[in-house]
C-alpha cells in the first residue's frame, strides 16, 4: 500500500533560488524531487536513531509501529480470546478493514497514530478517533 500526502514547506527566496538553479541545470527533475530525495537522505543519516527507537518500543513489548500497520482478522481474535485489549503508537497509517468493525470494537482499546488511520466511521466514533 503506497500512499502519499501532500506536505507544505515555507523556504527563504535564497534557498528556493538554489533548488531552482539545481533543476535548471537537469540534476532535479522539479523542487518536489529535490525535496524528497534531500528528505530520504537525511533520513538515512538518521536511520540509526530510529531503528534504535524501533528497539526501544519493541523491548518493552508495546505495539508499536513506524510506516504501516494492518490490524488481522488473527490478531483481534488472539486478544479476544486472552482476554485482552490491543492498544497501538506509532508514526504512519493503521488500517482496520470495514469487516473487522465489530472484532475491533471489542478489542482495540486505544490507536494512537500520528499519521491517518483508515477504517470505518463506526469504529472511529467508538474508539473516539478524529
Amino acid at each position: 500500500m503506497d500512499s502519499t500526502e501532500k506536505v507544505s514547506v515555507n523556504m527563504n527566496i535564497g534557498t528556493l533560488s538554489q533548488i531552482d538553479l539545481l533543476v535548471d541545470l537537469g540534476y532535479y527533475s522539479n523542487r518536489s524531487d529535490f525535496i524528497n530525495q534531500s528528505v530520504r537522505q537525511v533520513l538515512e543519516q538518521k536511520r540509526s536513531i530510529i531503528e534504535g527507537e524501533t528497539q526501544r518500543h519493541l523491548s518493552y513489548n508495546e505495539d508499536w509501529f513506524i510506516g504501516v500497520y494492518v490490524f488481522t482478522e488473527a490478531q483481534l481474535r488472539h486478544a479476544q480470546e486472552a482476554g485482552k485489549r490491543i492498544k497501538v503508537k506509532g508514526y504512519g497509517l493503521a488500517v482496520i478493514d470495514k469487516s473487522l468493525d465489530e472484532l475491533a470494537l471489542d478489542t482495540i482499546e486505544e490507536i494512537n497514530v500520528k499519521g491517518k488511520v483508515i477504517c470505518s466511521e463506526r469504529v472511529k466514533t467508538g474508539l473516539g478517533l478524529k
